[in-house]
């Protein structure tokens, strides 16, 4: 059985953050991002990119969708819901996105 991944450190985070623009920190840890899209259907069409970047990588985000609205939260629950090298991979990956 694998380890366990290891949550970063506030610099890790920061740096990761610097490079994925509109994302951001709450106030629990967690990596943020809020899009507000063109239209329910590019909405649902940035969701569907998003899930294929989560199978590919097998971490899967926290997600919530209501119209133009799209709100992902990213932690690893196996590391106590800090914040790893899994969820900076991820979030990178769905920063490239556009």
């Amino acid at each position: 059985m694998a380890d366990a991944p290891q949550p970063l450190d506030d610099a890790a985070v920061a740096a990761a953050l610097a490079r994925a623009p509109g994302w951001a920190r709450a106030p629990d840890g967690a990596l943020t991002l809020r899009r507000k899209l063109p239209s329910a259907a590019a909405a649902i069409g940035f969701v569907a990119a998003v899930g294929a970047l989560a199978e590919r990588l097998g971490h899967h985000p926290e997600l919530r969708w209501v119209y133009r609205d799209v709100e992902l939260r990213l932690v690893t629950h196996d590391a106590g819901d800090a914040v790893t090298e899994n969820d900076v991979a991820l979030m990178l990956a769905i920063a490239a996105l556009g």
